[in-house]
């Protein structure tokens, strides 16, 4: 379905009972809302309605040109639009890598728009901040942040050769098909652009400006992601005051959704639990 928001017009795949507690699932960079497909059966099986969007920049309506449209306040507000056009009054928010970023922002200055907070692979933005500060590992993981914010030399990087390099940072998703899923849409004319502006107009401040997450809260991260490292994963839970449960998936790359959608489910049923 088609959402209107902002002026911005946003596709959100639903999925469910229409009368289930509503869970807002938010994707990740170069993905889309199709990552969540094998994540929201189980969830479906359980009473739960669905709702997956794609976000500004990948929703083709919802794609302005302007790098500091891509700030964070302007990725949460989205989300709190979105909800209010259909009439989502508190919502289980689920969000991996970019997406979520864009949870924590969201219970963090929302907390009575989120009932729960499932966040996968990224954790609480302060905990990246003090293990970038901190850890010479985290800083090196996150060394490919500096060619993605290069505008011009980050897509013809990426999509040169068939974007071979985008296929290879996909490689963790699964076969050549599921791979092909994600990378094809960033291929068309602007999209991979607008994605990699959310890493331009990244800036300290506003991940600063994320504080204490009060909401019932679980963090889930596996150990062969190589994006973010134990640094990060063991500095969450500093940032949660309500309840927190850390989940580890051992032997599992950082497209958690993709490579492991049994136990992400099986996790964000156990903290929607007796919220739902």
């Amino acid at each position: 379905m088609r959402v209107d928001a902002r002026g911005l017009t946003f596709e959100v795949r639903t999925g469910g009972p229409s009368g289930g507690a509503p869970v807002v699932l938010l994707h990740g960079f170069p993905q889309h809302s199709g990552e969540w497909d094998e994540v929201v059966p189980a969830l479906h099986a359980a009473g739960l309605r669905t709702y997956a969007l794609d976000q500004r920049g990948y929703s083709p309506g919802a794609r302005p040109a302007a790098v500091a449209e891509y700030r964070i306040p302007e990725l949460v507000a989205d989300v709190v639009a979105v909800l209010d056009a259909l009439g989502l009054d508190a919502v289980h928010l689920v969000g991996h890598d970019w997406g979520a970023v864009v949870a924590w922002a969201m219970a963090a200055e929302h907390p009575a728009r989120v009932r729960t907070l499932t966040a996968v692979s990224v954790p609480h933005p302060a905990a990246m901040a003090h293990a970038l500060a901190n850890d010479g590992q985290q800083k090196a993981r996150s060394s490919y942040i500096a060619l993605f914010r290069k505008p011009e030399k980050a897509e013809k990087v990426l999509l040169a050769w068939n974007a071979t390099a985008l296929r290879k940072l996909l490689g963790g998703v699964g076969d050549a098909t599921r791979v092909a899923r994600y990378a094809d849409p960033m291929r068309e004319p602007g999209a991979l652009t607008a994605a990699l502006n959310w890493y331009r107009a990244m800036s300290r401040a506003d991940l600063a400006d994320v504080g204490p997450v009060a909401v019932p809260t679980t963090y889930l991260w596996s150990d062969r992601d190589i994006a973010i490292g134990r640094t990060a994963a063991d500095a969450c839970a500093a940032n949660v005051t309500g309840d927190y449960r850390f989940v580890q998936l051992p032997g599992v790359s950082h497209w958690i959704p993709d490579a492991a959608p049994g136990p992400l489910a099986e996790a964000i049923l156990a903290r929607v639990g007796g919220a739902a």
